[in-house]
């Protein structure tokens, strides 16, 4: 049975399992075993090489696993997304609005959502992740609605506004848009104003 030694990890590193093997000659492999990266290395690597493959290969190991943890979290947060706007459609819409996709969006600084009706696709402010449920509904809705009517005419609104909440929904991002362009006088008088 190979020899398994444990080496101190670097700050904000798993544990790192070092096995040798008689069979390895050239090659290095480093992947996860539970919590801990288990570095498969040759019999007769030395300390230094150990702490090189440490240094290089196992942080590449963990940056891998870690965007693939945060693609699953953002698919699951799409995911609920696009089960909220089928939600929001069967309810409000009479299940017309049939989005292709519904997913968030890092590139919306100004808008909260926008709706593409020849794609069908929907984006969603990455700013609203952690804003109440029922904003984000009528975010949502309001989205939903422009698949069937692009413009904000009196059918559009008529539609949009069937969520219960949309006219407190209105006023919660009309404070916060207003906090964010008012945001250094927040912090009181006579506060610079802000350049960023």
């Amino acid at each position: 049975m190979p020899r398994t030694r444990t080496t101190e990890p670097p700050e904000d590193m798993p544990e790192i399992i070092v096995r040798r093997s008689a069979r390895r000659t050239r090659t290095v492999s480093a992947h996860f075993s539970g919590e801990a990266v288990v570095l498969a290395v040759p019999q007769r690597a030395t300390r230094a090489q150990i702490a090189h493959w440490s240094a290089t290969l196992v942080p590449r190991v963990v940056a891998k696993r870690r965007a693939a943890e945060a693609a699953a979290r953002t698919r699951h947060r799409e995911d609920r997304l696009e089960d909220m706007a089928a939600r929001l459609s069967r309810t409000h819409l009479d299940g017309r609005a049939r989005p292709t996709s519904v997913t968030w969006s890092t590139r919306q600084h100004t808008r909260w959502g926008s709706a593409t009706p020849s794609t069908g696709s929907i984006r969603i402010s990455r700013r609203l992740a952690d804003a109440p449920e029922w904003v984000l509904e009528t975010v949502v809705l309001h989205e939903l609605v422009h698949l069937l009517e692009a413009e904000h005419n009196d059918r559009f609104w008529e539609l949009a506004r069937r969520h219960p909440r949309a006219r407190d929904a209105a006023q919660f991002l009309d404070g916060v848009a207003w906090a964010d362009s008012h945001g250094a006088q927040a912090h009181g008088a006579g506060a610079e104003p802000s350049t960023a």
